[in-house]
This record gives structure tokens, sequence and C-alpha cells, in this order.
């Protein structure tokens, strides 16, 4: 350190052999001057090798006072100004008010404001002063349009879609979660609880029902439904999805890179990310079509009090059912094993009886097949006097390998029990009237075992770890005669993905002539308790509602182990791992709490030194094109550095501090600040110093993000439909485009007089294998996978896009009609479309065009009208008929430019 020239490092790079100059010639080129001369800066100053800026908590900083600062308006913009000032700029001057109208409106609701909202704004500038844009920040901050534009930012985080992904991509009802986004946005949740309801709502003390929606955020991953897949690989690959979505989302790292090997440059070790795994490893979901777990959340949000209330009555009373029934089934003084089993099925799965641990058991041998019956029968204890119940136990085949890796599971689809006399001819069917289950609840009804045309019931459903054990309660006891023989025949009719039968590959069996099952069963206050159940659900069923995919874990008991997979490969499981957060930043506030709600409040966390430095670096990067640190998905040492670090962390201080996590706090000053209000054009100096303007001396000029490209088209037009929420629609779409896997999968579009052909962009169906054309083309990802931030392209695709595609030139057809019908003069109608468009009165020579275009487009169709009724006879009615439609057609050729000028696509 302070040596340079003796520096070894130095020497390595510098040197002329390519054998010996770093780094190697494959890894690519040798550093040049200025990155070698950085190398010895560092050195001379001692070679100081401290924390990543990003691990650092950030604080709040003091702006930088300048004396000649007479541009500022506020915090944000003096930090701009020093750093402008120090690369020798300065900032440009305030754009006019109706363009920052514009721009601001665009930017909070994803919508153009209307020409009364124009005037109504520049009225009160001239009166109010200052006072006027803060009025229109906080009506749009307020307006329900608000949570829709930015809920597409959330959205493409975490990879919302209408479908399933892999395999057959079908159709995935959890729309519910959008509209959940939609008005967290609205209300102004704070981000540390939006954070906190996402990652673990369920865990909550007293969870809402909203909070169980909440948790669909990490049911968005892919499901495989073809047939033949292992659902365990593809729930594995959804953990390992939810995992790096949320690394990528709240913390803004490739976290993602050290599931095969330690972070090559971030202090992230490899099995660091397996203890982090863990968190999300004990969710019940699985690989499976049916999207188990589900919520019923009431379409009509005014029921999802009642419902909620009815939930909570029901778990509840189950759960006081429950527990005295769980101890008798688990309590081993209530049961005797069978003895002397022979066992058999009624097709080619082969099953043998052995003894294991002193406790005779049936076993299945070599390949089982789809709806396989094991029938069971044995002699009754002697000394048994009654039968009572039936305890079924169900063992993974090897238990030791299935703790680590799962076996496929088993579910009674169908119980049937006989009783077999001494001199009788024919056995005796005993009723079993209810199914005591090893858990509260299970993703099947334990109850459907009794159901002989279910193909539910109980099981291990749809893996299994641990031995899995029910009871089945005879309707009342039964005598049980000496030498009497029992038959139980175990229908077992599940076959998943078209090649894996549920079937038990060893089963025990037990019997109990205990007559607390029959108390219990028969006891009238639990009698009562169950018709106050009946009644409830009845109830609940009642409440028109729609199945919502949820997080849920699995009882501690039956909780699977993370282990560290090697290279990867999670066949290859190598040491078992706990939950725990990486070392590289704040620790677990206890670090024996280790569930998902444990993780969500570290993650929200002021002590996180990421996750409000990603947020306001996302919120910043929406409004101005770019963050303040360019590469949104890593904020490590492989990523950008912020171009403003000071101002970055006094945000993100102040964001989770001052601001109390609210968004629209955070929005309402950034968009308020000089620097948002500056005119976006370009000038030719600062070019120089600052080709992408980095540093803020202008204004934000981009393209509108891909919905705000259509919505705006629909706005202007006077076609957008303002109805919220709901299930997602099919706007028109190309031919040919629709060719999805499943044959049943249709797009079926509303007719031009259904308003939800025109509903905003963020309501429309997304399919992840057939992208929607228009959000395609404009840069927005197909969400199957986390997306912070879109990569812009500027393709002719766009541009035939909004000149040919069904939605724009319904909305140029519509916005022709819309200036027509505004009256007048063809000038005074052309101005308004203008004024629709762009949010300003158009010049004298763009008037004088776009009048030109109507008169040769009028033209051109009086002629193709005169050609066409030559050879017949038209009565007066036709003849103005015929105008009206020649003029319409020219006014709508000159809509169609309105709507694709780059003045329209950009802010």
């Amino acid at each position: 350190p302070g040596e340079p020239d003796e520096s070894y490092l130095i020497e390595r790079i510098v040197a002329e052999d390519e054998e010996e100059r770093m780094p190697p010639a494959e890894h690519g080129r040798a550093l040049d001057e200025s990155e070698v001369a950085t190398l010895r800066r560092w050195i001379k100053q001692g070679a100081n090798w401290g924390e990543h800026w990003a691990f650092v908590a950030p604080r709040k900083i003091e702006p930088p006072v300048n004396p000649d600062d007479g541009w500022s308006r506020g915090r944000v913009d003096r930090f701009i100004f020093a750093r402008l000032k120090q690369a020798g700029l300065q900032p440009s001057m305030e754009t006019q008010p109706a363009r920052w109208l514009r721009r601001v409106t665009l930017d909070l609701t994803g919508l153009p404001p209307t020409p009364e909202e124009r005037a109504g704004f520049l009225s009160a500038v001239a009166e109010q002063g200052e006072q006027a844009y803060t009025d229109v920040v906080d009506r749009l901050l307020d307006s329900p349009r608000y949570g829709e534009r930015w809920a597409s930012v959330w959205l493409d985080l975490v990879r919302y879609a209408d479908s399933r992904g892999l395999g057959q991509d079908g159709r995935r009802t959890i729309w519910k979660y959008r509209d959940w986004v939609i008005g967290a946005l609205n209300a102004d949740m704070p981000y540390d609880q939006f954070t906190i309801k996402q990652l673990a709502g369920d865990l909550l003390e007293q969870p809402e029902l909203s909070d169980l929606v909440a948790t669909a955020c990490h049911r968005l991953t892919q499901t495989n439904e073809e047939g033949g897949t292992d659902d365990e690989q593809f729930r594995v690959e959804a953990v390992i999805d939810r995992v790096n979505t949320t690394w990528q989302t709240w913390q803004g790292l490739t976290f993602g890179c050290v599931q095969c090997h330690s972070h090559p440059y971030d202090p992230i070790r490899h099995e660091e990310y397996y203890q982090f795994m863990a968190f999300f490893n004990n969710t019940v979901d699985c690989d499976l079509t049916d999207d188990k777990p589900t919520l019923q959340v009431p379409i009509d949000d005014a029921d999802a009090e009642l419902a909620a209330e009815l939930d909570r009555q029901i778990h509840a009373l189950r759960r006081d059912d429950w527990e005295p029934a769980a101890e008798l089934l688990e309590n081993e003084r209530n049961w005797e094993s069978l003895r002397g089993m022979q066992a058999k099925t009624n097709n080619s799965t082969e099953v043998v009886v052995t003894e294991v641990e002193g406790v005779e058991e049936f076993q299945t041998t070599g390949t089982v097949s789809k709806e396989t019956t094991v029938i069971v029968e044995a002699a009754l204890p002697k000394d048994l006097g009654q039968l009572t119940a039936i305890r079924f136990t169900g063992i993974p085949h090897d238990e030791e390998a299935a703790l680590a890796s799962s076996e496929w599971g088993f579910v009674i689809s169908h119980i049937e029990v006989e009783l077999l006399e001494v001199g009788s001819q024919s056995p005796a069917k005993l009723k079993i009237a209810h199914v005591i289950a090893d858990e509260l609840e299970p993703l099947l009804d334990p109850q459907a075992s009794l159901d002989k045309k279910s193909k539910h019931g109980f099981g291990a459903y749809s893996r299994i770890h641990h031995r899995r054990r029910a009871a089945f309660l005879l309707a009342e006891p039964r005598q049980v005669p000496e030498g009497a023989r029992i038959r139980i025949s175990l229908s077992q009719n599940i076959f998943e993905l078209g090649a894996f039968p549920l079937v038990a590959r060893r089963g025990r069996l037990d019997v109990s002539s205990s007559e607390q099952f029959s108390n219990w069963w028969a006891d009238p206050a639990r009698e009562a308790t169950r018709d106050q159940v009946a009644a409830l659900v009845k109830q609940r069923q009642a409440i028109k509602s729609v199945k919502t995919p949820i997080l849920v874990d699995r009882p501690k008991q039956f909780s699977r182990a993370s282990h560290v997979f090697d290279r990867g490969n999670f066949l290859s499981k190598a040491a078992a791992v706990e939950a725990k957060t990486p070392d590289f930043l704040p620790p677990l506030p206890s670090p024996d709490a280790t569930t998902r709600l444990t993780l969500a409040n570290w993650i929200a966390s002021s002590e996180n030194p990421l996750t409000a430095r990603v947020a306001v670096n996302r919120f910043w990067a929406a409004l101005f094109g770019i963050g303040l640190v360019e590469t949104q998905e890593d904020f490590g040492s492989s990523g950008e550095p912020p171009s403003h670090p000071l101002l970055l962390d006094d945000l993100a201080a102040r964001f989770g501090d001052d601001m109390s996590w609210s968004m629209k706090q955070l929005l309402r000053e950034l968009v308020l600040s000089a620097t948002y209000r500056q005119s976006s054009r370009t000038a030719a100096e600062p070019m120089k110093v600052d080709s992408r303007n980095r540093l803020l001396w202008r204004g934000p000029r981009v393209r509108l993000p891909a919905e705000a490209v259509r919505d705006q088209a629909l706005a202007i037009s006077g076609l957008l439909s303002d109805k919220q929420f709901g299930p997602p629609v099919h706007p028109p779409i190309p031919d040919g485009v629709w060719m999805p896997f499943q044959a049943g999968d249709k797009w079926q579009t509303p007719g031009q007089d259904d308003p939800d052909r025109y509903r905003r962009t963020v309501y429309t169906y997304t399919k992840r294998s057939i992208p929607f054309p228009i959000l395609a083309s404009f840069d927005a990802p197909s969400r199957e996978f986390c997306s912070p931030r879109r990569l812009p392209s500027n393709t002719p695709l766009q541009a035939l896009m909004t000149l040919n595609d069904a939605t724009f030139v319904e909305a140029g057809a519509a916005l022709a009609k819309r200036m027509i019908d505004h009256g007048g003069e063809l000038s005074k109608q052309i101005e308004f479309g203008f004024l629709l468009a762009t949010c300003r009165m158009p010049s004298d020579r763009e008037l004088a065009e776009l009048v030109e275009l109507f008169q040769v487009s009028l033209t051109e169709s009086e002629s193709e009208s005169e050609s066409e009724s030559e050879s017949e006879s038209e009565s007066e009615s036709e003849s103005n008929d015929q105008q009206r439609s020649s003029k319409l057609a020219a006014m709508t050729s000159v809509a169609t430019v309105l709507l694709n000028l780059d003045e329209v696509l950009s802010k």
C-alpha cells in the first residue's frame, strides 16, 4: 500500500507477455491506461478496501449549499445543482406549464390530461402560481388511475401473468392479486407493509383476507402441466424463482448466481443461497395443475369482511374439534397392530407383507399401476372385544432418504372395511363415519375417502417426506367375535401428470377398541360444533367467490429439510442447512425466529441497506427514464455506481424515516422538483459533457411505456373505459397470433359496443407463451421471470403496430369522429384533435400541414366514391352519407398522424 511501483498487481496488469498479463486474453481485453491509472491512484492512497457502498445503511445527508443557486426548489435539486456545477453545467430552463402537466399526468396516471384539465391548470397557474402545481399532483395521486399506472411497474417485477407458463401454459385465475396491487397502491400502503404482506401476509397474527391474497405474489411462479414431469423438480424450480425474485425485486442483487457457486463479485457464499431458500422451502404448494392451495376470494370487495370473519370462525371451530381428535390418533395406547396380514391388489401392482421394527406392513414392489386397490386381510387381536377405529399409516419407501428427497405420495380415495366372522358365508360391511387426519387443513379433504365416487381423500398429496396417519372411525362400535378377521380395501385412484399413480409404497394398519373415539364422535357438544361449521360453510359458499392461489406453510411436523444443492442440481443434495440471511447484511433481529414473516420484516427494516435504495431508484427510473443506479437489477459490485450517491442515500434514508415508506409522498417530492420541471430540449454544449443526461441538466424525454402507448390512444380517442378490476379482458389481436397449446383456450374479443374491448392495458389477459402484441412490440417483458427494467428498442414493428393494429385503427376513427363532432371550421376541428393528442395548440405551420393532409385525403376519398357510384344513380340521402363518409375517412388520416407523432408517443 502506498507504493504502486512495487505492486505485483500493477506488474501483472501491464505485463507485455500475454502469458503473464492479467486478465488472461480469453477472459477479456487488457486494461487501458485510464484503468491502470485508477488502480495506481488507489494503491498510492493506501489500497483501502472497504464495504461496497450499497451494503452500508443509507443515512440522511445535508444537501449542499450553493450561494449562486437560485434554481433549486427543494432538497433533491440542491444535490443535482451541486453536481451540475461540479461538471461545469447549468440546469435547463423550466418547461412550459402545459408540457409539465402532460409529463406529470402521464407519469402518475399513465393517461394524458384532458383539454379541460389543461385549461383549468393554466388558469390556476396564472392566479395561484406554485400552488397550482401542488394541487395537480395531489389530484393525480388521489386518482384511481394512479394505481393502474404504477401496478404495471410492480407486476413486471413479480412476473405477474394470467397463465401458468410452462408446458401447456394453461390459464391461472389469479387476477385478484393484480387488483390487490392496484388497490394497495391507490391506498398508499406504506412500502414496508406492501412488502411484508406479499412475502408473509399469511403469517401475520390476524391476517385479513386481503393479506392472504397478497401472498399470491409468490404463487405467480411457473407450473409445468406437461405429462410425465416430476412435480418435485418444478416445485424446487418455483422455490428457486421465489428466492431470485425476492432478491431482484427488493434487494436489487443478482443472488441467482449463487445457486451454482459462490458469487463471483459480491460477498455471497454458495451455501448462503440455500440457507435463504429454506425460508421458502416449506410452503404447501406443489407443481400441479389445480394450483392448490387456493383461497375463495369474494368477487365483490364489499363481501370481503364477512367472508374473512366466516373463514376465521370456521377455522377456529375446526381446530377446536380436531386437536383432541389428533391426540387420540397419535396416542399409541389406543392402538394394536394387525398381525398375520395377507395382502393383494386388484391389478398388476405387486404387494408383499413384511415385518419392520417388529410391526407388520404391506409394501409394493416394482412398478405400481394406476387405480390400485390394496386389499389387506388379517386376524383381529384376540382380546380386542370391540372395534371402534382403524388407523392407516403411510410410510415412504426409504424414510431416511425421503426427508431430503421426497417420494411420490398417496391418496386413499376410498376405504372399505369388512368383518369376516367364523362360520359366516358373507362378510359384514362396517360403516365408516368419520376420518381423523394428522393435519388440520390438508390440501385434499380426508372425508372424501368415505365417498366411493370421489378420487380425493386422506393422503400425502402429492409428495411424502414423513409418515402420515389417519384414523377411520366406525359409525358405531362393533363387537368382535372370537376368531374374526378383518378385510380392509384401500382404493388409491389419483393418477398425476399422466404417469404417476399416488399409491402408498408402505402401509401399516392398527385397530382400536377405545371408546374414546366413539365418545368423541358422538359427543353432543362436538356434534353441535360440526353442525355450526356446516352452517357457516354453507353461508360462506353463498358468497360469490373466485379461487385464488395463495401461500400456505406446511405444518411444522411435516416440514421439508433444506440442503445445499451441489453445483445447483436439486438431485445432488449436500449438507443440510437452516434458514438464515447472508452474513454480508445485518442479521435477523432474532436468529432463532426463521419464518417467512421474520424474513419479510428483515427485508422491510430500515436496517436493511438495500430495500429503500432499490425502491427509491425504481421510482426515479420510472420518472426520468434511467435510475440513479442505471443497473436497477444489480446494486452489487458488478453493477453501475450511482450517478448521485449522496442524493440516493438521502432519498433512501428519508423514504423509510421522514416519509414513513409512503410511495406517494416520494413521488410527490420528485415530480414537484425543479429537476423534473426542466425543459427536455437538448443543447450542443451540455451534450458534449453528458450526452446521456446522467447529471440531469435537462428534463426527461423518453418513449411512453407500452401500456401507456395503448391507453393514451384510447383516452385521446374517447374510447377508453374507466371500469376497474375484475377478470382479464381480451382486446383485439392480429389474426394468427393466438395459437395456444390447449385447443379450448379461446381468445374471445368483445364487440365494439362492449367497453371491455377498451379497458386499460393492465387488465389485458397476460399469457406467457403468447405475449400481447402491442406490449411485446414496445418492450414489455413476457413475465416469465422478474424483470427489474425494460430495455428500450426502436424498431419498424412499433410504427407498423401503431399504424395498423386494430386498437389504433379504431382509435384513429374514433378520434376523427370526436374532432368532427367538436364542430366549427375545419381548422378548429383539427386544432381540437391536436390539443387532445399533444396538450398544446398547433403552430401555424403544423396546422397548415394537417389541413392540407385532410384536403388531399378528402379528394382521394371522394374520387373513389365517385368511381364506385358512376354506374348507379344515388339518392340525395345516399349522397349525403357518402360525403360524411369521405369526410370521416379524411379526418381519420389526420387522426392517425396525430396518434403516431413522436411527441405523442413520448413524454
